[in-house]
């Protein structure tokens, strides 16, 4: 008899079925035994009277993999609205082995250390599987957009020959006796590849071995890259964007399953304006009540420009443009508009932010397509040229003015859902100090 999920079940109401998947709870009433079952589609309900059965049951502990063959009826108190009577219940491996916390609760109450040394069963729980299933949902809608506007997806390497950005700290390996790094981003690759196909973007793992601890950064992220060509200015680049977002954004509401488990979590999802307020780095410091000549946005500054930007647009979301030339990659082009009257004398970048709730989530902007631009912007950085050769060589043979940008995946899933740490939304995090499991 095919296997029927937990949500297909009320399609068989007064049919006999088998459902499959993990002992969830058990609740032992007086004379009757409920079993909850969960699959990978939710949770199903199963009243077991039978004596000899109850007794197996109570012996059987959660989390054991079983088979239930039943009859679904109506009930519209239990999980699926139905639930499975008269069962048969068959073993699939041995009994579980207790897990070192209730994966039934609705919290997880375990500490997060403890939730990520035992992975394997933590993600087991509900919530924590439904955060995956809204990264992969992100994800589906990313391509789908990019996919529809003629983009290409690329995959580049992630052993490299050197940084991609200038004093990066980057993982440093041994590749077959010569210097190799783990790519902290496949720009430079994107960028060669605008002149091939002119459209790309890219999902997949980026490094970084910077030694934050702090509940925002990860050493391993998922990055999702884009590159184009033929723009104007880097605000082509931000209108891109905020259709990628809304488009990554309707994915949830186009997957049934995963649009009931949002309220769950306990998620807002956002809607993207039709046009992204933004400001430009010297009014983000104003408006944050940051000194003028400060070099960056440090993450306060990025919460105050979240509440204005809530307050004055009602928007979750917020562009940060003209970063300093000097804090942004060699790559990046120089502003190609006057700053704001009042900016401090400084080289400004076609670079931006967008800030997500008061955290920033991608890194974008116009870049350099000159190869003589880009000897001499490394020069002014005191910078060899021989690292970047292959790089640049693609820049001798013409390559169009372009841009793109970089979301974060995790931190982009952590602030949808309210998560106060990207780790909770990342299956098997990579840190400072976890290199297991």
């Amino acid at each position: 008899m095919p296997r029927v999920l937990s949500t297909s079940l009320p399609a068989h109401v007064g049919a006999t079925v088998t459902a499959a998947g993990w002992v969830h709870r058990r609740r032992q009433l007086k004379s009757v035994t409920f079993l909850i079952l969960r699959d990978a589609a939710g949770l199903a309900q199963v009243v077991v009277t039978a004596d000899d059965l109850r007794a197996r049951l109570a012996a059987l502990p959660e989390e054991s993999v079983v088979e239930v063959t039943g009859r679904v009826v109506d009930n519209p108190a239990a999980p699926a609205g139905v639930e499975l009577v008269d069962p048969a219940v068959r073993t699939l491996g041995d009994p579980a082995e207790p897990p070192p916390f209730d994966v039934y609760r609705p919290e997880l109450t375990a500490a997060l250390p403890t939730q990520l040394d035992h992975a394997a069963v933590a993600l087991r729980h509900p919530r924590r599987a439904a955060a995956l299933r809204v990264s992969a949902a992100l994800v589906a809608g990313f391509r789908a957009t990019l996919d529809r506007l003629g983009f290409v997806e690329v995959h580049t390497p992630k052993i490299v020959a050197s940084a991609t950005e200038s004093g990066a700290d980057v993982f440093a390996l041994d590749y077959f006796g010569r210097p190799g790094y783990l790519a902290q981003s496949p720009q430079f690759y994107k960028q060669m590849l605008v002149g091939v196909l002119e459209r790309v973007y890219e999902v997949g793992p980026v490094f970084r071995a910077e030694p934050h601890d702090t509940t925002r950064h990860l050493a391993q992220y998922t990055s999702l890259d884009v590159e184009f060509g033929f723009v104007t200015d880097h605000r082509e680049v931000m209108r891109l964007l905020r259709e990628v977002l809304a488009g990554m954004l309707d994915r949830l509401a186009d997957v049934p399953m995963l649009y009931a488990q949002v309220p769950m979590l306990h998620a807002q999802v956002p809607a993207v304006p039709a046009e992204v307020p933004a400001v430009h780095f010297s009014e983000a410091l104003a408006i944050a009540g940051a000194p003028p000549d400060e070099p960056d946005l440090a993450p306060a500054h990025e919460r105050a420009l979240g509440d204005w930007a809530r307050a004055e647009h009602g928007s979750d979301f917020l562009f940060v443009t003209g970063y300093p030339l000097a804090k942004r990659p060699f790559y990046t082009h120089p502003a190609t508009a006057p700053a704001p009257s009042g900016s401090p004398g400084r080289r400004y970048s076609n670079g931006f932010d967008l800030l997500f709730r008061g955290v920033e989530l991608v890194t974008g902007g116009q870049r350099l397509h000159r190869y003589g631009d880009y000897l001499a912007a490394l020069a002014q950085r005191g910078e060899p040229v021989e690292p970047y050769a292959g790089y640049l060589d693609a820049f001798r043979h013409g390559m169009p003015p372009h841009g793109g940008f970089a979301i974060g995946l995790e931190r982009m899933v952590a602030r949808l859902l309210g998560v106060a740490n990207v780790r909770e939304v990342t299956a098997f995090p990579r840190d400072l100090h976890r290199l297991t499991p």
